[in-house]
């Protein structure tokens, strides 16, 4: 029999008591409610209204368990009934969270998790485009038709496009917005922010990456170096949470007669500022400390440039900067001919698709299976964000490490065969493509893209599925 959303978020809203409510959210599964006193709640009388399949509290939030498909129908209805639907919480009238529960590591991974769910389809599906596009799109692959992709029309190059790069092009968009909700800021803010963090106006990163491209940074004052954050993830993320914070205090002291005024034009000045002359240039001299750790890591004898950027490239896309590989790659191209940095990133993505199967086969949540199989495919194809931030770091970074330490592995061993791409761009299964110009490589590299998959995926199972995977009543 379906569930009466309406009722039940009558029922949950009276059980809890709706003045005992300051805000509601939701998660993929879960009713986040930030309350005044959870000591009042009686948790048995929660779980018999009708859909709730559990309760528990964590992080400052009493979270009732709905499950995917529900929770947002129920949300929808809780907001209806007066309670304010925003992630904004009052300190001072909030009870204070367990320490003993967890830590600021935790809860920051946690935030992750908060941020990234609700834009996990977006990343999914793009992953999925961008491997049939890899797959397609390749002249490898089209000389077996006897064409190559100059013979593509500009229609059908364009329309794959659009599809493929919109999401990466705005991801910063996204996450300021979603950070913005999580903190309990204006969206709407979160938006614009992200959409100035990549405006045309800005060089763009990917560009300015490609030393054949002419694009340079902006110098400010001559030395700070200004450029876009296409594809950034955690610079956006800290922009997100600086500025969401700063709006709620902009709000306390600014007068409401001008409240609507100043307080948006304060927020988006202050943290474009903040943003561009600050956090940006911070990440553009951990880019330059990558780019001299990975080609010295390169010169390294007897394959440890391999276990060394295998093992660590998955970090880097965590911070958001990896788009600096494009430039060793291009460059290393331009002067050999080949790309021996494409089979570590390879490895690097088929491990962590591999760690994130893991957990989704062998996790008790059923949200967590359903996003799991879709991100784990789609970091086969060579996009790992769903992957790593909606599954493998949500917990803690077990999984994360077990899926590096098999890429360092294999890694290893793909230099040690001296593998190399004739492209760059395209990873995972359709990097495939990239070898079939000689049958020792293609060999070579599929074994190692199997070794990597079967080690990650038992390294994870036995040793990196985090103990919360496993409860049950998260389901």
């Amino acid at each position: 029999m379906a569930i009466n959303y309406k009722k039940t978020a009558e029922e949950i809203v009276k059980v809890v008591n709706k003045d005992n409510i300051i805000s509601a959210t939701f998660c993929a599964t879960r009713l986040r409610l930030i309350v005044k006193n959870r000591e009042s709640i009686k948790d048995s009388d929660v779980q018999k209204i009708e859909g709730v399949k559990g309760v528990f509290f964590n992080s400052d939030q009493y979270q009732i368990i709905l499950g995917t498909g529900v929770v947002n129908k129920v949300y929808d209805e809780v907001v209806q009934l007066g309670v304010t639907g925003s992630a904004k919480k009052d300190d001072s009238t909030v009870t204070k969270t367990d320490d003993k529960s967890g830590n600021k590591f935790k809860k920051f991974i946690r935030i992750f998790a908060d941020v990234f769910v609700p834009i996990m389809p977006a990343m999914i599906a793009t992953g999925l485009f961008l491997g049939l596009k890899g797959a397609l799109i390749n002249d490898s692959f089209l000389g077996l038709f006897n064409t190559k992709v100059a013979d593509i029309p500009v229609s059908v190059l364009t329309f794959m496009s659009v599809l493929t790069e919109t999401t990466f092009a705005f991801l910063p968009a996204l996450v300021c917005w979603s950070t913005f909700r999580v903190f309990g800021g204006s969206p709407i803010l979160g938006i614009l922010l992200g959409l100035m963090l990549v405006s045309p106006a800005l060089p763009n990163a990917y560009l300015v990456a490609n030393p054949d491209s002419g694009v340079k940074p902006i110098m400010l004052f001559g030395f700070i170096p200004i450029v876009g954050y296409q594809g950034s993830i955690l610079p956006a993320l800290i922009a997100g949470i600086i500025g969401s914070k700063l709006e709620l205090k902009l709000r306390k002291i600014i007068p409401n007669i001008i409240d609507i005024l100043a307080t948006p034009f304060l927020t988006l000045l202050i943290m474009l500022i903040l943003s561009l002359a600050v956090i940006g240039p911070i990440f553009h001299i951990v880019e330059q400390w990558i780019l001299i750790a990975i080609n010295f890591s390169l010169s390294l004898p007897f394959g440890l440039g391999g276990l060394i950027i295998g093992f660590g490239i998955i970090f880097i896309v965590v911070t958001g900067v990896h788009h600096i590989m494009n430039l060793i790659e291009i460059s290393l191209l331009a002067a050999t001919t080949f790309n021996p940095i494409n089979p570590l990133l390879s490895v690097a993505n088929l491990a962590a698709g591999a760690a994130c199967l893991a957990v989704s086969l062998k996790t008790r949540r059923k949200s967590v299976k359903a996003m799991g199989y879709g991100a784990t495919l789609s970091a086969w194809l060579g996009i790992t964000e769903p992957a790593i931030f909606g599954i493998n770091i949500r917990y803690g970074i077990k999984p994360m490490v077990c899926g590096a330490i098999a890429a360092g592995i294999t890694g290893l061993i793909a230099r040690l065969l001296n593998l190399q791409a004739t492209a760059n761009g395209v990873t995972g299964i359709p990097g495939t493509l990239l070898y079939i110009y000689d049958g020792k490589q293609l060999i070579g590299y599929i074994s190692v893209a199997i070794l990597t998959v079967v080690l990650s995926f038992a390294i994870t199972w036995f040793f990196g599925v985090p103990k919360e995977y496993m409860q049950e009543d998260e389901e």
